[in-house]
């Protein structure tokens, strides 16, 4: 019956015109005298001399001038006088609101007899809660949503509007939308990773607009009279012409407080052709200035001459400690569940700890909350599919999805024997599930579990598998406080098997598990600070290390290295602050506190000596639970902006970061077979202090972005290695390693061009990573104790991202890379000692393989675009390495027949095509 009802008023309001006056209603008088004044200025001073209210679209009539001189006149007539000669018509209702629209006049009361018995009905006024009563849900621009109660007598003062911002058709959060006012003054926010905002204002009368990227600008017309929520659904923005617009955060670059940030969506990264046709994240960000990775086939990334094991990666909160699949080629991560990524370079927010170099935090979709949906994708190597859909609808769902690889039968279609004889496979699965238990508790569980298993013409059969589990639970204590409590573990394990020989049959196996706990709380005091505060606890479980025979026959030595333990501890607090509408400041402290723990035996060296096993002179054995050894101190973070104008900036940024677990290598890149080792007496943590600023500056109205920023970074205390060092069951490997000393610096150079039929970006980066071993006249010295290049050192990287959309059905995308190569020390002479040949190798990193360039292209096909489908596909046909260039991944070196001959391996040394069917339902 209340449908017929709200039916029935509104053809009740299309069919009158002219003036409703509410019955039986006193008109006060009003007093004035404007010449060639704003209509908001009569507003103003009608509602401050009369009790009533006046509601209209500013933008309608902010430009309307008024010339009157009114001596105690009623309100209707001085309104009749000054809407005379516009469009515009009034009504007033009996609750003294007066409301202003164009065409017809809005009819606000009804007969008496039209309601039955005692029923009521709001008009145009939203619901009316309390703070403590369920958020409105805003879903029209043109209705006047009414938050908290105008009760008379209440004093004007600032109040909080609060609430999410979400996907009207997913219902899922909208993250980094801008929600803001544009007057009085314009005053604003953006939604974090839940699609939370907040925003302190005077109370009043307010326009509040949202805009965000691949969602449409919408506004919301609020009288704000107490705090109170407002919950804004939005529409995805599906642009039919022939240009992408990009509207949101357009000038976050040049207004955002973060430097050396990059954000990038699933639609970005889609565009970037991959070698195997599918989109791969990791691939992506190596297309950003100031990260790099030392060759093909590896993801693990060095950002601003940092090592790989510097970057810590978060997927939903969780550590991933190999976000690789088939040795490199394949990234971790299903892109059907992602929805952002963004990657930390500098002014790291105080929450994030514990790598010296980068945060990469990678953050999945919630999952459909209003109808079941699919997608997923077939190509020449992988298939994937992901589902998702309502438990509860609007309050809780589900997303659970799958990728599998089929490699196999392209290896066994190669001419060659070795490949014929080898097999290479991997899988992962992701679930996630959020529910929202009421208006202020939400809770969300994540859970990941990734295989590989890979054998090349050998019997030796590598595997590794990443696992990781979160939950979260969100709790809004009021519209200006909300915490964050999250509990994760994640597992990182491989072993090598070889039983081709009985006699030889062993298995080589490591692993890490990891335990967190953290607690993460934001404050909005108000639109000038928000405070940002926690704490964290790691626990850390290390099995450093094992060899075991397999089968009776063998006649390996068992060798089983003790488990390593950790627990590491940080608490935080921020603090942004707007000093004035141009200067902002953000200061953050966080301070950790690492302790190693039993049962170990440890060993004690001669000081002043380089470690080793003649300069032994002690072990000690250390209890269960009891600490082996304390590090602590304080990470300073530290950041201004300030706007030169509206579309320019300059920011400036410094960090102070410790890491306490080192990844062990006998490689330039991440592979499967790298060990983690956690600081001890001996291994002391890492230490990292990094100083940017940067320039910003956008163009033709923020569709062009510009940056260039500068860095300078120290590091002390990060491990390298001695010449010959075993790092592989190692019972005393402080004798093979050295604490080292870095420094890193260079400039990174953007272009974005956000709009238009060819979009994209180039980015030009200069940057050196140099490393320094000296640690006296009797310890370890390299190079004489100069400083030498890193492994990682490129001083030249250029990268081009083109996209080019020949219609609403057809793109194509072009990815072109080049960059400086990377040092290797070389043999220079061989000489025999002692009746054997013995090589003379140059000095450490003194040469480098030959530069690297890379053009990959791709074509886009999608299908119709009607609505009603039972599917949605897309067709993508890529060639990776356009131009077959043979890359140097390493150089190295064998004796043979007495001679030194030196080899180059390339991992992709031909065009490499590849096609993906993708599809949604």
């Amino acid at each position: 019956m209340r449908s017929f009802y709200r039916l029935a008023f509104l053809f009740l309001c299309m069919g009158t015109s002219g003036v409703a006056l509410g019955q039986q209603q006193p008109a006060p008088l009003f007093s004035g005298d404007f010449n060639k004044s704003r209509f908001p200025e009569l507003v103003k001073q009608l509602e401050a001399q009369t009790p009533y209210r006046l509601y209209y679209q500013p933008d309608a009539l902010d430009t309307l001038t008024v010339t009157l001189r009114a001596q105690n006149q009623p309100l209707d007539s001085v309104l009749r006088t000054v809407l005379a000669k516009t469009p515009f018509r009034f009504a007033i209702d009996q609750q003294q609101r007066v409301f202003i629209t164009t065409g017809s006049a809005i009819q606000p009361n009804l007969p008496n007899p039209f309601f039955l018995s005692g029923a009521t009905e709001a008009v145009v006024v939203a619901d009316e809660p309390t703070p403590e009563s369920k958020p409105t849900t805003g879903g029209s621009e043109l209705r006047l949503y009414e938050i908290g109660r105008n009760t008379a007598g209440t004093a004007p003062g600032r109040v909080t509007l609060a609430g999410h911002v979400r996907d009207k058709t997913s219902g899922e959060p909208v993250i980094g939308a801008a929600v803001f006012v544009e007057a009085p003054t314009t005053t604003g926010t953006t939604t974090d990773q839940f699609g939370y905002y907040a925003l302190t204002l005077p109370a009043g009368r307010y326009e509040v607009r949202v805009r965000g990227i691949g969602i449409k600008n919408t506004k919301r017309q609020v009288q704000l009279n107490a705090d109170g929520k407002l919950e804004i659904e939005v529409e995805e923005d599906i642009t039919p012409l022939k240009e992408v617009v990009i509207e949101a955060e357009k000038d976050r670059n040049v207004a955002g407080m973060q430097m050396g940030v990059e954000k990038l969506d699933i639609k970005t990264m889609r565009q970037v052709p991959t070698a195997f046709g599918e989109t791969d994240i990791l691939r992506v960000v190596l297309t950003l200035p100031g990260v790099k990775s030392v060759g093909e086939g590896s993801t693990g990334m060095n950002v601003r001459g940092g090592a790989t094991d510097q970057n810590l990666i978060l997927f939903n909160d969780a550590t991933i400690y190999n976000p690789a699949h088939l040795f490199g080629f394949f990234s971790a991560f299903n892109p059907d569940v992602l929805k952002s990524v963004e990657l930390y370079k500098s002014a790291v927010p105080a929450k994030y700890g514990g790598r010296l170099s980068s945060v990469l935090e990678i953050t999945t979709r919630d999952g459909n909350k209003k109808k079941f949906t699919g997608s997923g994708g077939i190509g020449l190597m992988t298939s994937r599919l992901a589902l998702e859909g309502p438990l509860i609808k609007d309050r809780s769902s589900f997303l659970v999805a799958g990728r599998t690889s089929y490699s196999d039968w392209i290896l066994h279609q190669i001419p060659n024997k070795t490949y014929q004889e080898s097999s290479a496979a991997f899988y992962d699965l992701n679930a996630h599930i959020s529910h929202q238990i009421n208006d202020k508790n939400t809770i969300y569980a994540t859970g990941y579990l990734s295989r590989d298993q890979f054998k090349l013409a050998s019997d030796t059969l590598y595997k590794y598998l990443n696992q990781t589990a979160s939950l979260k639970w969100q709790h809004n204590f009021n519209n200006r406080l909300y915490g964050v409590l999250t509990g994760s573990f994640s597992k990182y394990q491989y072993s090598i098997t070889n039983q081709k020989n009985p006699v030889n049959a062993a298995e080589l196996a490591f692993g890490i598990n990891q335990s967190n706990l953290q607690a993460d709380f934001s404050y909005f005091h108000n639109n000038k600070h928000t405070i940002d505060f926690g704490l964290n606890n790691i626990f850390y479980s290390v099995a450093a290390g094992s060899l075991v025979p397999l089968g009776s026959e063998s006649l390996i030595k068992r060798n089983v290295l003790p488990r390593e333990q950790a627990l590491e501890h940080a608490l935080y607090v921020s603090d942004k602050i707007d000093v004035t509408p141009r200067f902002a400041v953000s200061l953050g402290l966080r301070y950790s506190l690492f302790n190693a723990l039993g049962p170990r035996d440890t060993y004690r060296y001669l000081p002043g000596l380089s470690k080793s096993e003649n300069t032994i002179t002690d072990t000690v054995s250390h209890k269960a639970g009891s600490s082996i050894a304390t590090y602590h101190g304080p990470e300073y973070r530290i950041s201004a902006k300030y706007s030169l104008s509206d579309n320019s900036s300059v920011k400036a940024s410094y960090n102070r970061m410790r890491q306490y677990i080192h990844m062990l290598s006998n490689t330039a890149s991440m592979s499967p077979t790298d060990i983690w080792k956690l600081s001890d007496e001996h291994i002391r943590p890492q230490v990292g202090d990094q100083y940017s600023i940067g320039y910003y500056r956008n163009f033709k109205n923020n569709t062009i972005e510009t940056s260039v920023e500068t860095y300078y970074k120290a590091m002390h205390d990060f491990v390298d290695y001695k010449s010959g060092a075993t790092l592989l069951l190692n019972n005393h490997i402080e004798t093979d390693v050295v604490n080292a000393k870095g420094k890193a610096y260079g400039v990174e150079v953007m272009v974005k061009k956000l709009t238009g039929k060819l979009n994209g970006w180039v980015s030009y980066t200069y940057s050196r990573s140099l490393v320094q071993v000296d640690t006296g006249p009797n310890g370890d010295v390299i190079n004489g104790g100069k400083f030498y290049p890193s492994n990682f050192d490129k001083p030249h990287d250029v990268t081009l991202i083109g996209n080019y959309r020949f219609s609403r059905r057809f793109s194509t995308s072009l990815n072109f890379n080049y960059s400086t190569g990377r040092p290797i020390t070389l043999p220079l002479a061989k000489f025999y000692a002692g009746n054997s040949m013995r090589v003379y190798y140059s000095e450490r990193n003194a040469f480098r393989v030959p530069d690297y360039y890379r053009a990959d292209f791709a074509l886009n096909i999608e299908g119709n675009h009607k609505i009603k489908k039972l599917a949605h596909s897309s067709w993508t046909i890529s060639v990776y390495n356009l131009t077959g260039r043979k890359n140097p991944y390493s150089v190295y070196y064998k004796a043979e027949n007495g001679q030194i001959n030196g080899y180059q391996l390339s991992i992709f040394g031909r065009p490499i095509p590849t096609i993906t069917y993708n599809f949604k339902f």
